[in-house]
């Protein structure tokens, strides 16, 4: 064999014949295991198959160029990421075949799953949102001191994302040590780059973010190696991001039902011709460092392998449901610690505010892994100055301004908890968190049903109207994520149960989302302990007593019903729900039995609320307690306007008073 019959140009610099050799194995690895996986897709045993071949030098390369204990975000076409990892093949071929010893119990497919033990989080379908997970992982080594780096990929389709935007932006602004590796094959799924963006190259990006860019040839293992291998290194002693475009091709289709068709075949040609594996090999047997022997050797012990992991994959049945499982597997156990209000002699008066402020406080003194997040929240102290002061008594570095990058800085919560820690992120309005809204519901809320990760990330979520602030400052969309397994919604009425829910948000695991009334921050007051306490999540009260009827509500809604009741002379018992997912069914089936007239009250809007759900549970285990139609108030079904007379309107409590009469004498 001639050098001429190599298409690429290798160097390998100072790299010994045993690095080299190893990088081979790592590089025939995957594709031999994707060559069993076609054969098996073509027989049914596979249900579907994301091909990388032509791509595996990227994933090999980057890979071996880290240390074993820094994370690794991979996506489809990374296989080489997970065998780099020495993931065993058995549970591997599980995870593909949905069986229980994969890595997600048959709850979800190919590489959408993560694994502590090897340092790799996988992906979910959406692509982007894991770029920012990667920039929580690098906060977290930055944080306590680590000379780590964080390696995440996207290919040239996915980097379309805003996500990806938000990631690369908040890693340059912070300064963390991320590694973007961007695989660039000229295609989202058929889609050419030329209808993807205008540029000519990914490096062009880097520095209009402020950070490096550097361009590498995918197809060259060694090319890819030495490169990210020097990157890392830096990035150690030097924290920063930096962007590494890798040119390479997809010889297969984006899955392999989708074929390839729409590749001109001179391109699919030209591009066969710089395979990684076959010219790497070729390469090392021109430079007679691997012999006819060893290659034939290597191949057979690594198709022994795969057999063999196969063989115990196989012999796994497919999973039994078990409904029980299922649904607890939504959340991390947790069994809260009762922390009870101090009993010591009259609790001072605090504002709703303060208390959340004091429950903030107290809570970054008892975990001081707590990190804060959100915009204007360090030296401007938030726009309703919650935080105001934090920055002196807790530093920058916890209590972090963040750009405008809603969903990056939600992910990054989440690479936090990947690392141990605990995260706070602030929405300056409730209405802002729709640009963070897939990384809630399908990142953060399906992370441990997925792969067993927790997402201890408490969002604070301003909200209400009141304010004649408009249809974008006073939303009550709390019932956006009463439909979420996954996540815990609590929303208090006062400053005793404002000041336990939050603190009994971060003692929680779990994704808590914590809803706070605008209206109520400076207009309420009451009791409040002065010592740390916890107000059980999952658990409501009662904020008043009566026999005629009940009036099932939360929030402003508290307000409201104990006003109307004591205007028209009610006796009524008002159910303070405080948790809204999960929600007190027991508590509810208590003041239904007791009263038989029920009137469920929000301020959120009348269709799809929660009302609706508990009137239906109502209706399906205490109807033969009732004693009239359970009754449900709520804003209209529009727009929050901005007018007061048109927000009085919207607004529920004339309703309220109207009803709560007819209920009384139905």
């Amino acid at each position: 064999m001639t050098p001429a019959a190599v298409a690429l140009q290798f160097d390998r610099q100072d790299l010994s014949n045993e690095t080299l050799l190893h990088l081979y194995q790592h590089l025939l690895r995957p594709r031999l295991i994707e060559e069993k996986m076609l054969i098996l897709l073509r027989q049914g045993k596979v249900s579907k198959w994301f091909s990388g071949i032509g791509q595996e030098a990227i994933s090999v390369g980057s890979t071996l160029a880290l240390e074993a204990d820094e994370y690794i975000l991979p996506l489809h076409r990374n296989l080489g990421v997970f065998t780099g990892r020495e993931v065993p093949l058995g549970r591997l071929f599980a995870q593909w075949q949905g069986k229980r010893t994969g890595f997600t119990k048959g709850r979800d497919r190919s590489f959408h799953f993560g694994t502590n033990e090897h340092h790799i989080v996988g992906m979910i379908s959406h692509l982007g949102p894991q770029l920012a997970v990667a920039g929580g992982i690098a906060l977290a080594d930055l944080l306590d001191k680590k000379p780590k780096v964080t390696l995440t990929y996207s290919g040239d389709g996915g980097a379309s994302e805003g996500d990806f935007h938000e990631a690369l932006n908040v890693a340059a602004v912070w300064q963390l040590p991320v590694i973007f590796m961007i695989e660039n094959n000229g295609y989202g799924l058929s889609t050419p780059s030329n209808e993807q963006f205008r540029f000519k190259s990914f490096v062009d990006k880097g520095p209009a973010y402020g950070m490096e860019a550097v361009q590498v040839d995918g197809n060259n293992v060694l090319e890819v190696y030495t490169t990210v291998k020097r990157l890392a290194e830096d990035l150690r002693e030097n924290p920063r991001p930096v962007l590494v475009e890798a040119l390479t091709f997809r010889m297969r289709g984006h899955e392999e039902a989708s074929g390839t068709k729409y590749v001109p075949q001179s391109l699919m040609e030209e591009w066969a011709a710089k395979d990684p594996v076959e010219n790497y090999e070729k390469w090392l047997l021109a430079e007679g460092i691997l012999t006819e022997t060893a290659r034939h050797s290597i191949r057979e012990t690594i198709k022994a392998a795969i057999e063999a992991g196969l063989q115990e994959a196989d012999a796994v049945p497919m999973p039994v449901a078990d409904i029980a499982e299922e649904i607890a597997d939504m959340y991390q156990p947790f069994e809260a610690p009762v922390t009870d209000a101090p009993k010591e002699g009259a609790a001072p008066e605090k504002r709703f505010i303060d208390a959340i402020q004091e429950g903030l406080k107290q809570s970054m003194e008892r975990y001081p892994d707590l990190v804060l997040m959100g915009q204007d929240i360090a030296d401007y102290g938030g726009v309703f100055k919650i935080t105001e002061g934090f920055v002196a008594e807790f530093g920058k570095a916890r209590v972090r301004n963040t750009p405008l990058c809603e969903s990056a800085i939600v992910g990054i919560g989440l690479g936090l908890s990947i690392k141990k820690k605990k995260s706070m992120v602030e929405m300056q309005f409730a209405d802002f968190v729709t640009c963070g809204f897939n990384q809630i519901v399908n990142n953060l809320a399906k992370s441990h049903y997925r792969w067993g990760q927790n997402a201890d990330v408490v969002i604070r979520m301003p909200t209400g109207a009141g304010s004649a602030a408009g249809p974008f400052h006073s939303q009550s969309n709390e019932a956006w994520f009463t439909h979420v397994p996954g996540l815990k919604v609590v929303y208090p009425s006062n400053p005793h149960d404002a000041k336990g829910l939050l603190c009994a948000a971060f003692e929680d695991p779990n994704p808590v989302l914590y809803f706070e009334h605008k209206m109520l921050y400076r207009s309420m007051s009451g009791p409040v302990p002065a010592a740390y306490y916890t107000t059980p999540i999952g658990q409501a009260a009662l904020a008043a007593e009566g026999n005629e009827l009940s009036i099932i509500t939360y929030g402003m809604g508290v307000r409201w019903a104990l006003d109307v009741c004591q205007d028209l002379g009610v006796s009524a018992d008002v159910l303070d729900l405080r948790t809204l997912l999960p929600w007190d069914q027991e508590a509810v089936r208590r003041t239904v039995l007791k009263n038989g007239r029920v009137l469920i009250l929000h301020e959120d809007t009348l269709t799809g609320g929660i009302g609706g759900e508990i009137a239906a549970w109502i209706g399906e285990n205490c109807f033969e307690h009732l004693d009239a139609p359970v009754r449900r108030v709520a804003s209209l079904d529009t727009a929050i306007p901005f007018a007061p007379p048109l927000e009085a309107a919207f607004l529920p409590q004339q309703r309220l008073r109207e009803q709560v009469q007819a209920l009384r004498n139905y």
